[in-house]
């Protein structure tokens, strides 16, 4: 190196003293992804993936020394991770998505992101020290998850819906839609999901007795509606309850974004996923288009994910018309409020149908409601189990067969209508005190 070369290091390393962490990555970065192939990249990624990573971490030192930067090991270390991760997975997300703890991520700004974490069944809200480099930086990361999926926002489409390859959901929204930026959620995809067992003596979200009523309502052929706020874990129950449903019996599931793991338990299952419109607007099929092609597939039971619109017609119509047993979830705040819900969606549908036909509908469709809710302290319980029991004038009346007070869900000691039909269909039941006093 000449005198000259010396002296223009040492410049640059005394300039770069002053640098920020951020400006730093990105510099790097962009060093760093000029010296590669992403079409190369990606065919060796296929045959050698761990030899990818060894090169790419090298390829950070190359570009440090390259440019004279006096790194602390500690910072070299991190830079290596940062610059692997924005081209191999999703840039600062990446930890965040692999740890098993987090169940959803929401960027909200640039240096805005928060965490969703679940520690001993319960769920709290965190802010991280994740900061994006800029507006850009968060777009890219946007790109690494669409791009293998084969989605993408822009201007024309500034927001998307998606599930990912390992059933994650994300959605995305971008200006001029988004205010502050792009925002990025992601409802992770748990590995293993929670079963009844779980919910019963890990978490303690309903009691044994309340369980084996539930399991009998289930191979009983009852209509169930689970009910809930966002993040209270309808889908977990949801699950949990369809692994009570025979074997022998064809189920049908029917969802906006694959949750649902009944297929990995069931030997009878198939799966049906709505499918949004492109970006010309056409090829949507909705949700209501699938429960009615769902009715055409011989299903003994049919599980709907989530009743958000005019599908409901075609749900409650199926469970009026011989297909017992459905299960499916809507958003509300309580039984009485799952009942309204019902209704406007119904009225979503378009059709001209009088208030009390409605309700009459909802009152012989549904058997059941299932209330779930995310306490204060981030646990989820069972907060009602509610009978539906026909119609008083134009009200739907609802009894608690199971409330939660005093920190349990306890038996209220209410006559549980649907005993006999129960006993019609399995002939034998348990020995609980609420199907005994019941008969």
């Amino acid at each position: 190196m000449t005198v000259n070369e010396r002296q223009s290091t040492a410049v640059r390393r005394q300039e770069r003293e002053f640098i920020s962490t951020r400006e730093l990555r990105k510099l790097i970065r962009e060093k760093v992804y000029a010296k590669i192939n992403p079409q190369e990249l990606v065919e060796e990624l296929r045959l050698n993936p761990h030899k990818v990573r060894r090169d790419l971490l090298n390829l950070v030192d190359q570009v440090v020394a390259e440019e004279g930067f006096l790194l602390a090991s500690s910072t070299r270390t991190e830079m290596q991770h940062f610059v692997v991760d924005e081209i191999l997975g999703l840039g600062p997300l990446d930890p965040m998505v692999r740890d098993q703890e987090i169940e959803e991520i929401m960027v909200n700004k640039i240096d805005e992101v928060w965490v969703a974490r679940r520690v001993r069944g319960k769920v709290t809200m965190e802010r991280t020290d994740i900061v994006f480099d800029d507006e850009e930086h968060v777009l890219h990361v946007v790109d690494r998850i669409l791009g293998p999926i084969g989605r993408r926002v822009d201007e024309a489409n500034p927001r998307v819906d998606a599930r990912l390859k390992d059933g994650s959901r994300v959605n995305v929204i971008i200006p001029p839609l988004a205010l502050d930026g792009p925002v990025i959620t992601i409802r992770k995809f748990p590995e293993r999901y929670l079963t009844v067992d779980d919910l019963v003596y890990k978490l303690n979200s309903l009691t044994p007795e309340a369980c084996e009523f539930l399991e009998t309502c289930v191979k009983g052929r009852l209509n169930i509606l689970i009910s809930g706020g966002t993040g209270s874990g309808k889908t977990t129950l949801l699950n949990a309850l369809a692994g009570f449903i025979n074997d022998q019996e064809r189920i049908v599931t029917v969802e906006d974004t694959a949750e649902l793991q009944v297929h990995k338990y069931k030997p009878h299952v198939v799966r049906l996923e709505s499918r949004p419109p492109n970006i010309e607007g056409k090829g949507e099929v909705t949700i209501r288009d699938l429960v009615v092609n769902t009715l055409r597939m011989r299903p003994d039971r049919i599980v709907v994910g989530e009743c958000r619109r005019g599908e409901t017609v075609d749900m409650l119509q199926a469970m009026n018309t011989g297909h017992d047993g459905s299960l499916t979830t809507v958003h509300a705040n309580s039984p009485e409020e799952s009942i309204f819900r019902l209704e406007n969606m119904f009225l979503m549908s378009g059709l001209d149908v009088p208030t009390r036909a409605i309700r009459q509908q909802i009152a012989m469709a549904i058997q059941l409601i299932v209330q779930l809710r995310r306490l204060p302290d981030g646990s989820r319980k069972v907060t009602h189990i509610s009978e539906v029991c026909g119609m008083e004038g134009d009200t739907v009346l609802l009894e608690s067969l199971y409330l939660y007070e005093d920190g349990e869900l306890k038996d209220t000691g209410s006559k549980f209508q649907n005993v006999r039909k129960l006993k019609e269909t399995l002939g034998r039941l348990p020995s609980l005190s609420i199907i005994n006093r019941s008969l």
